[in-house]
């Protein structure tokens, strides 16, 4: 039996932990600011923005916090994996939130469809242009920690959304200063609902990809088979699980049947080799069946 493991740092999210910080302490401002400016100038698409931000404060405080408990879930004789998964979790939470968001938007914008409030374009203008600032700070800020932890990359979709967003009330506000047609607020707070709902669901399918224990998208189990199979002094593969553990930590167990003239710990160690160069799988777990027949291992029931 052979089991190789590196695990770091307790998560990819934890070395973004001080960005996220920040970029939640701009989020929360934003939001103070533009749920005030709603009130005065009778602004949905503000508003929406407002709630908008609200969904992002929450999903960032949660990543925050999930990434907390994983730093402080290891030790204990029953968490054999820590908390990585509370990751995930987050993420999900965070999908379901930016699916409320993107409705509570949508059916406040259709009802005030049917009767437009007059709105005060200038200070809109202001306070959108103040958020989209925001907002870009909070997405540099993010950026890198994105394309390492599926949690940080939630965060940054929901900034995403709202720049975008940001950027859709500053044009009502301008529609409204110029053209004075009060239908572009509740039009643009519709579009801003709209917008969420692809990246949620994207956010939501890669949660539950994690969590069912798919293999990951990178990685073929066709091919690490074939690559295991094409060992020297290999006979047979079987019993391959890869899984995701949390962004960035793929596990993988295999069973390898050896021929009667292999040497097991040759096999073992290039077995290793191979899972964690060519696949970027470090931690797997590698049962070796020597080639006696009476070695060879019961498969299970299930």
């Amino acid at each position: 039996m052979g089991h190789g493991h590196s695990h770091g740092a307790a998560s990819l999210g934890a070395r973004h932990r001080g960005r996220l910080w920040l970029a939640l302490s701009l989020a929360v401002s934003v939001m103070v600011v533009e749920a005030v400016a709603s009130w005065y100038t009778h602004s949905l698409a503000l508003l929406s923005d407002a709630a908008h931000i609200a969904g992002d404060s929450l999903g960032i405080g949660m990543a925050l916090a999930a990434i907390t408990a994983v730093r402080r879930g290891g030790g204990k004789p029953r968490r054999t994996y820590g908390l990585y998964r509370l990751e995930v979790l987050a993420a999900l939470a965070n999908t379901v939130l930016l699916f409320g968001v993107a409705g509570f938007v949508v059916a406040q914008a259709i009802r005030r469809l049917e009767e437009p409030p007059e709105v005060n374009s200038l200070p809109m203008l202001a306070v959108a242009c103040l958020a989209l600032t925001a907002n870009v700070v909070s997405l540099l800020l993010l950026r890198s920690g994105a394309a390492e932890s599926i949690n940080v990359r939630g965060a940054y979709f929901e900034v995403l959304g709202d720049a975008l967003s940001s950027i859709g009330v500053i044009i009502a506000a301008a529609v409204i200063w110029f053209t004075g047609w009060f239908y572009v607020d509740s039009i643009i707070a519709v579009t801003v609902g709209l917008f969420i709902l692809p990246r949620a669901a994207r956010l939501g399918r890669d949660a539950l990809r994690i969590l069912l224990q798919h293999a990951p998208v990178r990685v073929s189990v066709d091919e690490v088979e074939d690559a295991l199979g094409a060992l020297d002094g290999v006979n047979e593969v079987h019993d391959l699980h890869l899984w995701t553990l949390t962004s960035g930590m793929d596990v993988a167990t295999v069973h390898l049947a050896l021929r009667t003239d292999a040497d097991p710990g040759s096999v073992l160690t290039e077995a290793r080799r191979t899972l964690a160069e060519r696949f970027g799988i470090e931690h797997a777990t590698v049962q070796i069946e020597p080639g006696s027949p009476d070695q060879a291992c019961d498969h299970p029931a299930w």
